[in-house]
């Protein structure tokens, strides 16, 4: 398992410790999480802008997908 180390002025570091406190996380836990939610965000809005990118304007009405799907 990596160490990764991580500096901070007080501040913060008390802001963090007060928050993992209160959510009942180590700091690892919330790092972790952070780091990860992080990229996963920017992943999505790669995706998103491929999707606007790649849009041809159609669009197909509720009823046309009940009828598609046969509901």
């Amino acid at each position: 398992m990596a160490t990764m180390t991580l500096r901070i002025n007080e501040q913060d570091s008390d802001l963090i410790k007060n928050y993992i406190h209160l959510h009942g996380l180590t700091i690892s836990e919330f790092a972790r999480q952070a780091m990860l939610e992080r990229i996963e965000d920017d992943y999505d809005l790669q995706v998103l802008r491929q999707a606007i990118a790649e849009d041809d304007g159609k669009r197909l009405s509720h009823e046309d997908i009940m009828k598609e799907f046969g509901l």
